[in-house]
């Protein structure tokens, strides 16, 4: 399962994070617990992808 994360580019965390907050302020007036799902879960992708950069370039 987790294999799978290595073959993804930090491009592909960055844009999955910016799909999420777009989302997330879609969906903040209809449903305030999705908006705090979608912003974490944003976050959490960002820095994935500087993670995944950061150790890249080693």
């Amino acid at each position: 399962m987790f294999s799978s994360f290595k073959n993804i580019t930090p491009v592909a965390f960055y844009f999955a994070s910016v799909i999420s907050f777009v989302l997330a302020n879609v969906l903040k007036d209809k449903s305030l617990s999705f908006y705090y799902i979608l912003l974490v879960l944003g976050i959490g992708f960002f820095f994935m992808g500087m993670l995944k950069r950061i150790r890249s370039k080693r």
